[in-house]
């Protein structure tokens, strides 16, 4: 007898929260979210992705002030020696990788895009120290093109309030992608973003201040 073959049913991401409301609220509550990290150029806010690693914002922007004064564009970076970076960068950790990251990142931006950062995403990701998440934020913030970049907030967030019950950052943003309204994606992220600095923190979220108090599945917490 001829085995039947069960299709596969696409499980649609969950829609027991409005995500609408919730952007209304965390608007309410955080409307002075934006990017933390300071840049004036796509390629300002790609090194201080690369930087941002496993770094506070703070400590970053901290470095990045001075640093972006010095190496004006993606050619000076190329050209910077590697020691010398290393000591401008070492107090945002891994400083070797992302000295390096930086260095041979943008001698392609250079040999490669014409010394000008490349707006698509396959082309981002394949730059030295960029992945997906980067890509997509530097898309969102700095060419102001609808993208959804999962940090470490929108990825635990996604999950906690419902909106995802993926763990993978893909999956995570393509759920997200779905059920937030296109307009909003970059300022989702960032209201996202303050609500977990602010609020629903990892370890103990203040739910008794939280906008979304009575709507919150809570998940996790």
């Amino acid at each position: 007898m001829k085995k039947v073959k069960k299709k596969k049913v696409k499980r649609a991401p969950p829609k027991t929260v409005d995500v609408k409301e919730w952007i209304r609220r965390l608007e309410a509550a955080h409307g002075d979210a934006k990017q933390a990290l300071e840049f004036s150029s796509p390629l300002e806010l790609l090194v201080a992705l690369i930087l941002a690693a496993q770094c506070t914002d703070e400590r970053v922007n901290q470095v990045t002030r001075p640093l972006f004064k010095k190496y004006r564009d993606a050619e000076a970076f190329a050209n910077a020696a590697q020691e010398t970076l290393e000591e401008e960068v070492r107090s945002t950790g891994f400083y070797r990788n992302k000295a390096k990251a930086i260095r041979t990142g943008c001698r392609e931006i250079v040999d490669r895009f014409g010394g000008s950062v490349p707006e698509g995403v396959e082309d981002l990701v394949s730059l030295p120290g960029v992945g997906r998440k980067t890509a997509n934020i530097v898309i969102g913030n700095a060419f102001g093109r609808p993208a959804i970049g999962v940090d470490t907030h929108v990825k635990r967030l996604a999950r906690r309030l419902g909106f995802s019950e993926h763990t993978d950052p893909d999956r995570i943003e393509k759920d997200l992608c779905e059920i937030v309204p296109k307009k909003n994606w970059v300022r989702f992220c960032h209201l996202l973003q303050f609500h977990g600095r602010r609020i629903c923190k990892a370890r103990k979220p203040l739910c008794d201040s939280c906008p979304g108090a009575d709507i919150c599945p809570k998940i996790g917490v």
